[in-house]
């Protein structure tokens, strides 16, 4: 069975100073890293820019010591950005804050039950689509931001329609300096990476927009003028007594689920990833437990929703950082830049932190992964991923996976009843060859009925469809290729038993496996018919059912 144990106390049994350097160097460049994006995305998300800041000092500390990957590094991610925003807008930064420690309790939870490997379930279809359908959300929730439009007639939209309608109503406040600033951003995003591979583009398109925004005294909206109560300094606990009150607990528990669910994804997907990068096995259950801890402790310390960030966790392996030290150097990096460089965050211009935000809705959008499962998907599986991918944008995320996961399961359920074969054996004549060591000979008076695939609800009905002919005194079904069975498929072999006797009909069971056998001694079948008509082998069987015949017969 997995440990519950952080792999931050593993590591350090064999902890060398050679990696404490390549730590603290990884350590620092993910925290330039992190900076421009955590601001960005808290913006996103429909709260101050110091809350990502404080989500990925406090969440990403908190992984990085109780976590159960080597390199996990954690914080605020564009997979939350929408629907945080949609629960501030709706219940408010405390509503957030309630949903979002209701999330870290049921992630404790969800590791302390081994459920870590249970998220494997989730099919790839559903995880592509939702994820196709928030970087749309998000790049849709920038424009506004990247034109400088303004909303003249006080929109608040928060559903992704309502954004396209208003963005189509003020298209005429488009502000010229502010699409260049975004324009020169997104070049600086895209060129800078080929030439300069260590420092972040993010941060020098945030340095250069600032710099030009300032010195030319541009008409483009900032952080500061968008934001004009940003806090300084170190983050306090900010958990009152109010959010206890049960109304809000209810009326939060679908928000919970939601973040729950989705950090458990993400944070296990990242993990993965970064177990492919360094050779290394994460610890699911771990990482279960370390991601409530961190979320409990972003929500009190005033941050939003936090999950393992693939993108940042990448850039940690390849700086160097091999053990969760990294992440620990990570956060404390960050409290220096909140400590003394917070003020000048107000210069950053939001069509800047817009085009950060396109770069991150493309990157995660995986369109070419979404294009090549189209094409090659069974029709089955382009059904859901193309559900999900819409839901996500026109609903929420909610909806999205409820849907996904109840329509993956009722295609995935009608796949296996389609392979699940209720078939007669036909008897030997002058058009088969009798020298085949594939047909038996079966006694007269018998029929044999082989059944293939797993027996379920949904196939359940095809026992059924087994007939006799007017002199048959014996029916053998033969279970070889049957290894489950359930309840519904039980009680359809308890009538066709019932059908048998009112026929004056025997029936005698060949290789029933393990699980079906077990199912059927619980439900007492196997004394209904009688525990000698249980066979190992069709030959023994088929003997055996001759035998029958032949008494019946007499």
């Amino acid at each position: 069975m997995e440990k519950l144990k952080p792999k931050l106390f593993s590591v350090l049994k064999t902890y060398t100073k050679e990696q404490f350097i390549k730590d603290v160097v990884a350590g620092v460049i993910v925290a330039i890293i992190a900076l421009p994006l955590s601001i960005a995305l808290a913006i996103a998300s429909g709260v101050g820019p110091e809350a990502g800041i404080y989500t990925a000092i406090v969440a990403g500390f908190l992984v990085s010591f109780f976590g159960g990957s080597r390199v996990q590094i954690a914080g605020p991610t564009a997979a939350f950005a929408t629907i945080v925003a949609g629960i501030v807008a709706k219940d408010g930064t405390e509503g957030l804050m309630v949903a979002t420690i209701m999330a870290g309790i049921m992630l404790i939870l969800m590791g302390l039950c081994r459920f870590g490997s249970l998220l494997k379930y989730i099919p790839y279809t559903i995880t592509t689509g939702f994820t196709a359908g928030i970087a749309v959300t998000l790049f849709l929730g920038q424009i506004k931001d990247f034109a400088g439009i303004v909303y003249e007639h006080g929109e608040k939209p928060v559903e992704t329609i309502e954004k396209v309608e208003a963005l189509a109503a003020n298209v005429g406040t488009i502000n010229p300096q502010a699409v260049a600033i975004g324009l020169l951003a997104l070049l600086i995003l895209i060129c800078w990476p080929k030439v300069f591979k260590k420092i972040p583009g993010s941060l020098i398109a945030v340095i250069v927009t600032a710099a030009v925004v300032e010195f030319f005294h541009l008409d483009v909206n900032t952080i500061g003028k968008a934001f004009s109560n940003i806090k300084t300094g170190l983050p306090g606990f900010s958990l009152n007594a109010s959010m206890l009150d049960l109304k809000v607990i209810r009326g939060q528990l679908p928000n919970a689920v939601t973040i729950a669910l989705l950090a458990g994804i993400e944070s296990l997907l990242s993990a993965v990833v970064a177990d492919s990068m360094v050779g290394s096995k994460h610890r699911s259950n771990m990482e279960l437990i370390a991601q409530g801890i961190a979320n409990i402790g972003s929500a009190s310390f005033g941050g939003i929703p936090a999950t393992g960030a693939i993108a940042r966790t990448a850039a940690n392996v390849k700086n160097g950082g091999r053990t969760p030290v990294a992440g620990m150097v990570h956060s404390i990096v960050l409290v220096l830049v909140v400590l003394f460089l917070m003020p000048l965050a107000k210069l950053i211009p939001m069509p800047c932190i817009a085009a950060i935000l396109f770069q991150v809705a493309y990157n995660m959008s995986g369109w070419k992964t979404f294009v090549r499962l189209c094409k090659v998907s069974p029709k089955s599986d382009i059904l859901v991923l193309v559900a999900t991918f819409l839901l996500t944008v026109i609903f929420d995320l909610v909806v999205a996976i409820e849907v996904g996961i109840v329509l993956a399961a009722i295609l995935f359920m009608k796949r296996m009843s389609d392979v699940t074969q209720v078939e007669g054996w036909k008897e030997i004549d002058e058009d088969n060859d009798p020298d085949s060591t594939d047909l038996k000979v079966i006694p007269e008076g018998v029929m044999v009925y082989e059944i293939s695939g797993p027996m379920f609800f949904a196939a359940a009905g095809k026992i059924m469809n087994i007939s006799f002919k007017d002199d048959t005194k014996v029916l053998v079904i033969r279970m070889r290729s049957v290894n489950a069975l359930d309840a519904t498929a039980l009680h359809q072999l308890e009538l066709l038993h019932d059908d048998c006797e009112r026929r004056g009909i025997e029936m005698v069971m060949s290789h029933v496996n393990e699980q079906p056998m077990k199912v059927m001694v619980k439900a007492g079948f196997d004394v209904r018919i009688g525990k000698d008509h249980f066979r190992k082998h069709v030959d023994d069987a088929l003997k055996f059912a001759g035998r029958l015949a032949e008494k019946n017969n007499q």
